[in-house]
């Protein structure tokens, strides 16, 4: 599966996180060391928000370690707040509208896991999609397909409902169609200012997520930069992170 990072605080270097760490994302595009898959080579992107209001996307196909683009731009882009993903597909096609981070306005989304079964119920749940968001609807993943049933349940109101009201719907499907493979995720949103980040599953096996939280930063990842092993906390099994920069991080219960 795939290895995502978030981050939040004063403004770096997107470089800093993305190349210079030991097991720096771009290194776990190649040699992950607690994701399911070692590799993580179909495709990537990065999603930074900077002054204006909108997020700003660079995703594409090749290989994360393999793209010269990529290593260029990080060491150029500074953000306070931004989101990167190497991705392993579960089955969909290597495409760019395959490649997370997926965007609608001022939204940032990516996710790391897999619906049980998907293909069996990949219609009905596109058709819960809402008419104002279906256009954004470019991709095949069900990682996309999550990020758009958010707006079904109220993001733009509630986020943390949101995300649990999406879960909620996905889970009551895939009972109802008898579906025994788990719905494992991880997931991460932001709308500029707060962001959002979810560690869930049917099962006793969600992938696997840590964070840093210092008082100008936190740190998100689906596994730690370094081998610090104090330094990295892992995000209990069924939690919701909530965090915006110079705020009390909260860390919740995600009950469905």
């Amino acid at each position: 599966m795939c290895r995502w990072l978030a981050y939040s605080g004063s403004p770096i270097y997107l470089d800093s996180l993305l190349l210079e760490p030991e097991n720096s994302l771009i290194h776990q595009s190649l040699h992950a060391h607690k994701g399911r898959t070692t590799t993580n080579g179909d495709g990537f992107g990065v999603g930074w928000y900077g002054e204006r209001g909108l997020p700003g996307l660079y995703r594409e196909i090749l290989p994360a370690w393999n793209d010269q683009n990529l290593h260029s731009l990080t060491r150029q882009i500074r953000s306070g707040l931004f989101f990167a993903h190497v991705r392993a597909s579960t089955g969909t096609a290597t495409s760019r509208a395959n490649c997370h981070p997926f965007t609608f306005g001022p939204w940032l989304f990516m996710h790391n896991g897999q619906i049980g079964e998907y293909q069996r119920i990949r219609r009905t749940l596109d058709l819960l999609i809402p008419d104002a968001t279906y256009p954004a609807r470019l991709g095949t993943t069900d990682s996309e397909l999550i990020f758009l049933l958010l707006f079904r349940h109220g993001l733009e109101k509630d986020p943390a409902a949101a995300l649990r009201g999406a879960t909620a719907e996905i889970v009551d499907i895939m009972q109802r169609a008898q579906i025994v493979e788990p719905f494992r995720m991880t997931a991460a949103l932001s709308d500029g200012k707060r962001s959002w980040a979810v560690r869930f599953s049917t099962d006793h096996e969600p992938p696997s997520l840590f964070w840093h939280g210092e008082p100008d930063e936190l740190i998100v990842v689906s596994e730690p930069l370094d081998g610090v092993a104090h330094y990295w906390r892992p995000v209990p099994p069924g939690h919701l992170l909530s965090f915006e920069h110079g705020s009390e991080i909260v860390m919740e219960p995600f009950r469905i």
